[in-house]
């Protein structure tokens, strides 16, 4: 039976909490396991999270991706006895290759004080082993070619040379659940991946404008699912003509076409709150990123927002195209997302880039669209006078 060694970052600073995120974490990698059909078991030894399988390279490959894990190492475990210990590490440092062209360094870690040598000690006496037997150069920093880590625990002693990195953040459903807008585009793909690192279970929805649009939404979400172990994504798709279409030609009708972009947002985040009251998530997701198209600028955000009865989470605000391009390419969308698309029927010839609240509720007063923040903003004026 192998053994895999899960570690966690953040978590461990959870105080009183942490034991509801550990279990949390326990049961999104048995989810994974169980999805993926591999057989193991997941167990907890002070702050390590421990997972036995005959299937180890498989379950490397697929827990990498469960968030909350920060990294993973396949393991070997020996008895508490210093010449054990030399022995596995240069087995390790053969099987990685180690030879007098390349480095490496000793990572040791005493979890239980009672061992007889201190972690210097270990890394001393194992280190100076492994290099006389190999000729390999001693190099402390992160740039060695190998890191043999040696963890000593109460009733046995782990040995490793492999560090593979997790996809990190919170467990999934441990800050609850939201609702992602994902157009199938590069931007919302990677906004619902960011707020899903947070520990947020997403419900996707889309705004149909195509079934070719339809098609790149459900890739997307098949995507996303890779990622989503302990919460099943269930997309949702809502036609944006019956949606919108009456509201756009309104505004055509009254001349106010430069605006159809904020009422189109407007109208898809009122819409998402009404998602998320009926599947009781309490924010809402957008690829929104500041000064990328023109209804992202800061007026026209917070004219989009105004009055919406939900949180709207924007993860990508601060980021650029190319940062957020790198990342859908990691995570696995772009190529998706990167397809020819239909532009969208409703653009404007030219939208307007610095909208104003009390131009929104003038326009909004022409459409007899009722507002309880414009009644408000009188109220607090006859207030003044």
């Amino acid at each position: 039976m192998g053994l895999i060694l899960v570690r966690y970052g953040e978590i461990a600073l959870k105080g009183r909490n942490r034991d509801y995120f550990i279990k949390r974490l326990r049961r999104n990698i048995k989810d994974c396991l169980k999805k993926k059909g591999i057989l193991g078991e997941v167990r907890s030894i002070g702050q390590r999270i421990y997972v036995e399988t005959e299937e180890v390279e498989q379950a490397l490959e697929e827990l990498r991706n469960v968030f909350g894990i920060v990294s993973l190492s396949p393991a070997i475990e020996v008895a508490r006895d210093i010449e054990a210990i030399k022995d596995e590490a240069l087995r390790v440092a053969r099987e990685a290759g180690l030879n007098e062209e390349m480095s490496f360094r000793m990572d040791s870690r005493r979890a239980d004080k009672t061992f007889p040598y201190k972690s210097p000690e270990i890394n001393r006496i194992v280190g100076g082993y492994v290099q006389e037997a190999t000729g390999a150069k001693v190099d402390l920093s992160d740039e060695a070619d190998l890191t043999i880590g040696v963890e000593v625990r109460r009733d046995h002693v782990l040995v490793f040379g492999k560090k593979i990195p997790g996809q990190g953040g919170m467990p999934l459903t441990t800050e609850g659940r939201a609702i992602a807008l994902i157009s199938g585009g590069i931007d919302s793909a990677v906004a619902a991946y960011l707020i899903m690192k947070r520990g947020c279970g997403i419900i996707p929805l889309h705004f149909r404008q195509s079934d070719e649009g339809v098609e790149r939404f459900m890739e997307i979400c098949d995507v996303l699912s890779r990622y989503s172990h302990g919460w099943e994504i269930k997309p949702i798709v809502l036609d944006h003509e019956e949606v919108f279409g009456e509201t756009y030609e309104k505004l055509q009708m009254i001349w106010a076409e430069r605006w159809i972009c904020i009422f189109c947002k407007r109208t898809m985040l009122k819409k998402a709150c009404e998602i998320a009251e009926q599947h009781k998530a309490k924010a809402i997701v957008t690829g929104d990123s500041l000064g990328q198209v023109a209804s992202q600028t800061v007026d026209n955000l917070e004219v989009i927002s105004y009055g919406v009865e939900k949180p709207v989470f924007r993860p990508l605000i601060g980021m650029d195209k190319v940062e957020i391009a790198s990342l859908a390419r990691r995570i696995g969308t772009y190529d998706i997302s990167a397809r020819e698309a239909r532009a969208c029927p409703y653009l404007p010839f030219n939208p307007i880039t610095k909208a104003s609240l009390p131009k929104l509720f003038e326009i909004m007063e022409k459409l007899k669209i009722p507002t309880e923040g414009n009644e408000a903003k009188t109220k607090e004026t006859e207030v003044e006078e």
